[in-house]
């Protein structure tokens, strides 16, 4: 099944009232279970096709299917629960709340989709055992390195179960070791059927996933 079908999508912006294109005549599927790597220099237009298919943003024209609902009919309420509940991201900067336990950052989605108190603990405690930081549940993030913020953020992306983990420069703000580290987890967690697309400018990144889109000019090259 197709988590994202995109048909003829397109991105403009004004600029003094003049239409400036971004993205031209995109079209792209994504199937369930795919490791998808999305490249292009800075200005390609990567980055606007990352917010659209986060439902961070609107295409100007096309249409876009996710798990087969039709988004470009969607208002702002139904696309922020499929946002909440249907993908998770994972930011290079970790976007963690710094006087909150590893715990406690995992459990805020579910905070917003009104998941009982107890099953939210049970939940994010079994996401963060899944990227292996059972021993740092109770830890804030200043007592993490680099690599574990971004494996509690990860498990955060994790929780509430979503089709998609949608990753924008995941490794970004890493060393290489740890950044070889979360790509490693990345791919043990899409071997287990999770779908992910990893927005990123580094070959190498790109390299560890099983397929590349380049985008060029705002569009698929």
């Amino acid at each position: 099944m197709s988590v994202i079908l995109m048909e003829n999508i397109a991105k403009n912006y004004s600029l003094g009232g003049n239409p400036v294109p971004i993205l031209n005549g995109i079209d792209l599927s994504i199937e369930e279970g795919e490791y998808i790597a999305i490249v292009g220099a800075s200005g390609s237009g990567k980055s606007t096709l990352m917010n659209i298919i986060g439902c961070l943003d609107r295409a100007s024209k096309g249409r876009y299917w996710f798990e087969g609902e039709d988004l470009t009919t969607f208002n702002d309420d139904e696309l922020a629960y499929i946002r909440n509940q249907r993908i998770g991201f994972v930011f290079q900067q970790f976007n963690l709340l710094s006087r909150s336990t590893a715990l406690e950052n995992v459990m805020v989605p579910m905070v917003y989709a009104n998941v009982p108190k107890a099953e939210r603990r049970d939940r994010a405690t079994r996401a963060l055992v899944q990227v292996g930081l059972e021993e740092r549940l109770h830890n804030r993030p200043n007592q993490l390195s680099g690599g574990q913020q971004q494996r509690v953020a990860i498990a955060r992306a994790l929780v509430n179960e979503p089709a998609l983990v949608l990753a924008d420069e995941p490794t970004g703000a890493l060393d290489t070791k740890t950044s070889h580290e979360v790509m490693n987890l990345l791919g043990e967690l899409n071997e287990r059927g999770i779908t992910i697309v990893i927005v990123t400018h580094e070959p190498d990144i790109a390299a560890r996933t099983k397929r590349t889109i380049r985008i060029q000019d705002g569009a698929i090259a």
